[in-house]
């Protein structure tokens, strides 16, 4: 009988613990997320002379940002770290979008980062999974 309940007990410990790790990892994200928009809305405000973007994200990538990446797809719009992967999109000189895929999703699969930090390959979650925002110049938030 204790050998059912401690069994039992394990098998919802480790249940738990899988949960927890997956939710920690979409926080992570989220918070990605946030200084990503946070360092655009700098480029944003700097001079052009200054490497910004002169009160406009035309321009933006991640090439101008500070921003946590293990590597950079060629065409400067995606990145990727251990927490997940990250794309710029719909980039318009008033906004842009940023998609994110947690490395928890199902389907996620990194992509190869080589010697110059370039990355390429990998899979993204399915569209439920992944997170997206919209930055403006002065307001920042989450549409999943």
């Amino acid at each position: 009988m204790v050998t059912i309940i401690v069994g039992i007990a394990t098998v919802v410990a480790i249940n738990t613990f899988g949960t927890a790790a997956d939710q920690a990892n979409v926080d992570a994200v989220r918070n990605d997320v946030a200084t990503l928009a946070s360092a655009a809305q700098g480029f944003y405000m700097r001079p052009g002379m200054l490497g910004g973007g002169s009160r406009t994200f035309t321009g933006l990538s991640f090439d101008g940002l500070a921003f946590p990446a293990d590597g950079v797809t060629a065409t400067p719009l995606t990145a990727q770290n251990e927490n997940g992967r990250y794309t710029i999109a719909v980039l318009a000189p008033q906004s842009f979008s940023i998609v994110a895929d947690p490395a928890s999703c199902d389907g996620y699969t990194p992509g190869a980062v080589d010697a110059e930090g370039v990355l390429t390959g990998g899979t993204a979650c399915a569209a439920a999974d992944q997170i997206t925002a919209t930055v403006e110049p002065n307001v920042f938030a989450f549409d999943s």
